[in-house]
């Protein structure tokens, strides 16, 4: 049987590629995913709640956010950018509510919501859904594609397209390779740093809102809330820095040493100074003169600095002044190592992107050959920034083929 396309992954991308092409055109799509569920990533996306897209809705400030593909996305993002995701989600009943840093959900705080949707729009179209059969070899032929899956299935297809995902698996950019497109080495590109330091010690959960990191001998920064986890620092502001630095920091074995500022923005100078004028006698310890800086942190901070625990502001030494302020305005901490972020698991690299027409994303090699998603080298800054990548390939990948 010839499919008119056929998708290989199902995840976000392969699936709104699907349902668009199946939606404007009477097209037969079959989606093939090598897994026994689909849209897996969307399921535990935004600790379970599925970060859909970004409050961003100027096309070029936009893609501002995404180290890789920032001028590539431009153009697509003015024919299908966050405001058509919140529209079309709201066609199928998914109310999106936009959160104080600007990421966007799901008003039931249910990634299940979603993936409602995309079945039911995909199950209302007509496209078939086959899972547990990974694409392991695909040939072009003069006019059409012939695949073979892990399942010992054959399909032939006129049109076809990866999204597989990111390319630590693997799987997709192979096939890419095997039909003449040159990859971007796979890389690593949303994670939290391993930091092993008594500062932090007992301190999982507590969250600085913002601080400001910056990567040493680098000229890597970036500011967001920065959260202590059991194996270090995550948070925004570490995953954004991650982002940008991706190749860099690798390049690096993923050693090096960062500075925190816990107060961007503040004099702490100026706030002692304060204090030893209006609060003398108070002790130092009762509480913390800093609204973004928890207690039970500004304590640790104290112990850091060697102020004694009793220490009242007037009696505050000049010696101790000076290591509370070097702790609050930029604490140096060594990094040994990266860990994946439970959330996130982004990769840059894959298809070069001067190898597809982003107007359509069928592949300048290859006639009927499209790519969405994270397989092709375009990644986002945590937010919902990646999740609309997908939107917004899937949405020109699926009217063109729609429209052949």
């Amino acid at each position: 049987m010839l499919v008119d396309l056929v998708v290989i992954g199902g995840g976000a991308a392969g699936f709104f590629s699907a349902i668009t092409c199946a939606e404007h055109s009477t097209k037969s799509v079959l989606i093939l995913e090598k897994s026994s569920q689909v849209l897996q990533k969307v399921k535990i996306s935004g600790g379970g709640r599925c970060n859909v897209t970004h409050a961003c809705f100027e096309p070029r400030e936009l893609s501002r956010s995404y180290p890789r593909g920032e001028k590539s996305l431009i153009g697509p993002f003015h024919r299908f950018g966050p405001t058509d995701t919140v529209e079309w989600f709201a066609g199928r009943g998914v109310t999106l509510k936009t959160e104080s840093d600007g990421r966007m959900f799901p008003v039931t705080d249910d990634s299940q919501t979603v993936i409602d949707a995309l079945l039911d729009a995909a199950h209302d179209a007509g496209v078939a859904v086959h899972t547990s059969e990974g694409v392991t070899c695909i040939d072009k032929r003069d006019d059409h594609f012939e695949l073979t899956t892990d399942a010992g299935n054959s399909y032939r297809a006129v049109n076809v397209l990866i999204a597989t995902g990111g390319t630590r698996m693997a799987a997709g950019a192979k096939l890419a390779a095997s039909l003449g497109h040159e990859l971007q080495p796979a890389t690593p590109s949303l994670f939290t740093f391993r930091i092993k330091d008594p500062r932090l010690d007992g301190l999982l959960g507590l969250s600085v809102n913002p601080a400001e990191v910056k990567i040493q001998q680098s000229k890597l920064r970036s500011s967001g809330p920065v959260l202590i986890t059991h194996w270090g620092l995550s948070g925004p502001g570490i995953l954004k820095i991650s982002a940008w630095g991706a190749r860099e920091l690798a390049e690096r074995g993923y050693r090096f040493d960062i500075t925190v500022n816990w107060l961007p923005g503040i004099d702490p100078a100026t706030v002692i100074a304060e204090k030893r004028a209006t609060e003398g006698k108070r002790q130092l310890a009762s509480r913390s003169p800093f609204a973004s800086i928890p207690k039970r942190f500004w304590l640790r901070l104290l112990e850091t600095a060697g102020v004694p625990e009793a220490t009242t502001w007037s009696n505050l030494s000049k010696a101790h002044a000076k290591q509370l302020i070097g702790q609050l305005s930029a604490a140096t901490f060594e990094v040994t190592g990266k860990a994946t972020n439970k959330d996130e698991f982004v990769t840059c690299g894959g298809v070069a992107r001067d190898e597809i027409d982003f107007k359509t994303m069928e592949s300048k090699l290859v006639d009927g050959l499209y790519f969405a998603g994270e397989v092709i080298d375009v990644d986002g800054i945590t937010g919902g920034y990646n999740f609309q990548n997908a939107w917004t390939n899937g949405f020109h990948a699926g009217s063109a083929i729609a429209a052949r």
